[in-house]
């Protein structure tokens, strides 16, 4: 059996194509608890396909992450859209990862950067309950992702 390819993994991932900022709004909103967000959280984390062990790499390393975080991209050359998988190794961090990858998963490098991002944070009054080194690793996908866009512009 072949090991799959990254374009395998990029076939399998959703977030941002089928599963929407709004969605994961609705959700939060209705949960009653940070226990229960957090468990929901988790769960989107579960949803990332993953990343193919050679993409594992340094230059795909996140720095500032309390976790390892990789993250690979690719530009679909037709459309213009930016595509993502984010791969950690803290269930955690893969649901905050998700939560990323659906506000911009498949949008174009001018979305992106138009994004505010720390305005999604706070509607779902995410920031303040992560500690500060999880904030600030959420932030560090954030730039990233951000500098990614910035290449194509």
């Amino acid at each position: 059996m072949t090991e799959p390819t990254r374009a395998d993994f990029f076939a399998k991932n959703t977030l941002g194509i089928t599963t929407t900022l709004t969605d994961i709004q609705d959700t939060i909103s209705f949960l009653d608890d940070w226990e229960e967000r957090y468990s929901y959280i988790i769960d989107l984390g579960r949803q990332l396909p993953g990343l193919p062990e050679a993409d594992k790499v340094e230059e795909n390393y996140i720095h500032g992450c309390q976790s390892q975080v990789w993250i690979v991209h690719q530009l679909d050359p037709e459309t213009g859209r930016l595509f993502l998988l984010v791969d950690s190794d803290a269930m955690i961090v893969k649901g905050l990862a998700a939560i990323v990858l659906v506000a911009y998963n498949g949008k174009t490098p001018r979305e992106i950067l138009d994004l505010d991002i720390e305005a999604v944070f706070e509607e779902l009054d995410l920031i303040r309950h992560l500690s500060p080194t999880r904030g600030n690793g959420l932030r560090s996908m954030v730039r990233r992702i951000r500098s990614l866009a910035e290449q194509y512009c």
